[in-house]
């Protein structure tokens, strides 16, 4: 499953972060952002409500990445 956010939606809510800190973290300026080697990961139970909490819905969750 593809993990991505939107960084042109994303408020710093940290949601996020807060439910998946082993997908998710908050960069420098406090906007969510997907750990690095994460991308392609499983959508896992907290990585979909991670995705649901969002206030904004700018976490993503679809197919993976082709060749």
């Amino acid at each position: 499953m593809r993990i991505a956010i939107d960084t042109d939606v994303c408020i710093g809510a940290g949601q996020c972060a807060l439910l998946a800190p082993d997908v998710f973290t908050q960069d420098d300026d406090g906007f969510g952002t997907v750990l690095p080697g994460r991308e392609d990961g499983g959508a896992g139970t907290l990585v979909r409500e991670a995705a649901r909490a969002c206030p904004v819905r700018a976490v993503t969750l679809g197919a993976p990445a082709g060749p």
